[in-house]
């Protein structure tokens, strides 16, 4: 008879329950990890998806890419290989592009909009490196149907009120330009601007290099947002002529865009270098605060070359990256937009930005993007590797 040591058969049993617990720990961890990407494939299936829907490779630079309203047609505006400028009309055909109307001009166009004109004339406004501002009849594109010389050097952007039914007021054009001017523009004035911002001195001139209008809730009030090269954003109020808000960021403002043009202004998206984009609600302003800002940093490192909102869906916007990629955010607003401070004093309270989807297009930065004002996630933008793309995000009439 063989006699145990006196615990042996203790601890052989609290081994073999031992290997039992960590076998069932393994199990259910797996389960979870598991559970855990069925859950991960459930939410992908649910969120929005960047497609591409129709990529073609061109001969010109690509500056500006605007969606005709009220229609399946684009325009694409540039620079040919001899630096003159490239107006290009394209229809979508199923999976094809048609171009449907093509006009060269003696210098390069920079930035186009159809925000001044009605929807039955669809008149396009541009800006060109020479600091022309043209108005152009897409249907006789030989002659322009407004011309000023609107700035001393090129027109870096341009926004239009007014007109499609968007904004109410007269119809105007806002250009920015290199020479730190940032000019309001009615077609029925021919020679002079009806506003004109400008620094005190030459010296002292800033480059501008995006403009964009709002707070055009009726017809007295409107507001023009102003992007400068030094991180600087201002914005005037053309009720009075002045400076109503300004402030600075520490790198170069991109793009500005209100997320509505046509209400009391209630926020604005600013990109600039550095890949960083801020978001500021408008709707409380505090004497010293100023109006609340959210930043947020993008992960490619790299410019944010633009921001445009969804038309459907104001909170909803993409953002456009210096590595030919696109990011889809939506903005969702906190339980107070403003609380007070031991004053009394309103001020600004922000919420949170979600990232929706993300997608590489092009190995290039993505220079322009608009969104198809009628038919909902139907989006067209140009990139530096000389490609326009049209593109389809699914699913934001679920957001």
């Amino acid at each position: 008879m063989v006699a145990l040591k006196p615990g042996f058969l203790k601890a052989n049993l609290l081994g073999s329950e031992s290997l039992d617990v960590k076998k069932s720990i393994a199990k259910f961890n797996q389960q979870l990890q598991s559970f855990t990407n069925i859950i991960a494939m459930v939410e992908a299936v649910n969120r929005p998806q960047i497609l591409q829907h129709i990529s073609k490779s061109l001969t010109t630079t690509i500056y500006d890419t605007l969606w005709i309203p009220s229609s399946a047609r684009f325009v694409l505006l540039g620079s040919t290989a001899r630096t003159t400028g490239c107006l290009q009309v394209y229809e979508l055909n199923g999976a094809d592009l048609n171009k449907v109307a093509e006009s060269e001009k003696p210098t390069s166009i920079k930035c186009g909009t159809f925000g001044a004109s009605s929807l039955v004339e669809r008149q396009l406004a541009t800006g060109d490196f020479r600091g022309n501002l043209h108005i152009w009849d897409l249907e006789k594109l030989n002659t322009p149907v407004f011309h000023v010389k609107a700035h001393e050097t090129i027109v870096n952007a341009i926004d239009g009120c007014g007109g499609l039914g968007i904004g109410y007021g007269a119809p105007e054009i806002v250009t920015g330009g290199r020479d730190g001017r940032v000019c309001l523009w009615d077609q029925r004035q021919r020679d002079d601007p009806v506003a004109v911002f400008e620094p005190e001195t030459k010296d002292s001139a800033r480059d501008c290099w995006t403009v964009a209008f709002g707070n055009s809730y009726n017809d007295e009030d409107r507001c023009i947002l102003s992007g400068y090269d030094n991180g600087d954003i201002k914005m005037f109020d053309l009720k009075t002529c002045k400076i109503r808000w300004e402030t600075s960021t520490k790198n170069g403002v991109c793009s500005v865009q209100f997320d509505r043009k046509d209400i009391q202004m209630n926020k604005c998206v600013v990109t600039t270098l550095e890949a960083k984009f801020h978001i500021f609600d408008l709707r409380t302003w505090h004497p010293e605060k100023g109006f609340a800002c959210l930043t947020e940093k993008m992960s490619h490192g790299t410019t944010v070359w633009g921001v445009r909102h969804l038309p459907q869906n104001r909170e909803v916007f993409m953002v456009l990256g210096g590595d030919g990629s696109l990011s889809l955010f939506k903005y969702s607003y906190p339980e107070q937009r403003s609380l007070k401070d031991i004053e009394g004093r309103p001020y600004g309270i922000m919420g949170k930005v979600n990232l929706l989807s993300s997608k590489i297009m092009s190995t290039q930065p993505i220079a322009c993007f608009d969104w198809s004002p009628d038919k909902e996630g139907l989006a067209v933008m140009g990139s530096f590797d000389q490609c326009v793309r049209v593109a389809i995000v699914t699913k934001l009439h679920k957001l």
